[in-house]
């Protein structure tokens, strides 16, 4: 049996495949299974692909390539792969990122050695392959899963698929958001509020690559109205999931933080969005663990003082 199922969604990332196969294959983990899930890519990106496996032949026969015969979306390219791994833990990795050669065998261990349904790692920001620039991302280290739900609600760490190790078990009656590609990585949350024990590996493994050092800003105004949907039903929908199991407080939190990139912004709409969006919540900035300019920015918001939050954009954007 396979230790790890590792699923690797591809759609149009051409330029990045063979770096992240590179590293896939190459891990130090022998038992694992590879599931490469083509979602109707228009590129070259399963040509790469098929040319860079070719270089490992030892790997042959863990490695499975699916392909969609429609583009279908990023939950559902992950659902795809969920539905025939074999591994007893999962593992996402994204197509344009790549990971340290260790990473699994580290992960895995860390489960083994502490019984965990979930461990989690830091990992590397790479920000702008042109820039060269690397940032190391701490974890915070939480000893129940109690305690790390409620930190993914607050903000103080990240939902990201791609640093989490999991028990396929917990993916028994949870699969990911099929049509709502925005925030469907908060699907996490959910996988967290089932785990009876988790670990925390001080020790990076992934490397996240951030094209753009505005990522968030840039990517919002040039999308679709359907982009803020899907978040908000993404949101609401980890929201009625948790309803009666966490505190009124932490679910306001983790609306805050849905909510909070519309403040990096100039543009009047996204701040009455940030009004529209769950004003109940905004009773609770005041126990928002964020920092005190972002708890500022949101107190401003709350009193419709817009100009401070235009002051704060234009200051990140040339200083």
């Amino acid at each position: 049996m396979n230790k790890v199922s590792v699923i690797i969604p591809i759609f149009r990332v051409e330029a990045f495949i063979e770096r992240c196969a590179r590293s896939l294959m190459e891990q130090t983990l022998g038992e694992a299974e590879f599931i490469f899930v083509d979602d109707c890519s228009p590129d070259g990106s399963m040509a790469v692909l098929e040319r860079v496996l070719k270089d490992y032949p030892q790997r042959a026969g863990q490695v499975r390539i699916i392909h969609h015969e429609q583009n279908k979306g990023l939950p559902a390219a992950r659902n795809t792969g969920l539905e025939v791994a074999t591994g007893g833990y999962i593992f996402h990795c994204d197509s344009d990122d790549y990971m340290e050669r260790d990473a699994l065998k580290a992960m895995y261990e860390a489960a083994k050695q502490q019984d965990a349904d979930i461990v989690y790692s830091d990992w590397f920001l790479e920000i702008g392959p042109s820039l060269g620039r690397t940032r190391y991302m701490r974890c915070p280290d939480y000893c129940t899963p109690e305690e790390a739900l409620r930190g993914l609600l607050h903000g103080t760490m990240k939902y990201n698929v791609w640093n989490k190790l999991v028990k396929r078990e917990l993916y028994n009656d949870i699969r990911f958001p099929e049509g709502h590609g925005m925030g469907e990585d908060m699907t996490m949350i959910l996988l967290f509020a089932k785990a009876q024990h988790i670990a925390y590996l001080p020790k990076g493994t992934y490397h996240y690559v951030r094209q753009n050092e505005n990522a968030f800003t840039a990517s919002r105004r040039t999308t679709a109205e359907g982009y803020f949907d899907d978040l908000l039903y993404n949101a609401k929908r980890i929201i009625k999931a948790l309803q009666g199991d966490v505190s009124e407080e932490d679910l306001a939190c983790f609306k805050l933080n849905v909510k909070f990139p519309f403040l990096i912004s100039n543009q009047r709409e996204d701040y009455d969005r940030w009004q529209q969006w769950f004003p109940e919540a905004n009773k609770h900035i005041h126990s928002h663990r964020v920092s005190r300019r972002a708890r500022l920015l949101e107190r401003c918001a709350n009193g419709h003082l817009f100009l401070p939050i235009r002051l704060h954009f234009y200051l990140l954007q040339h200083i």
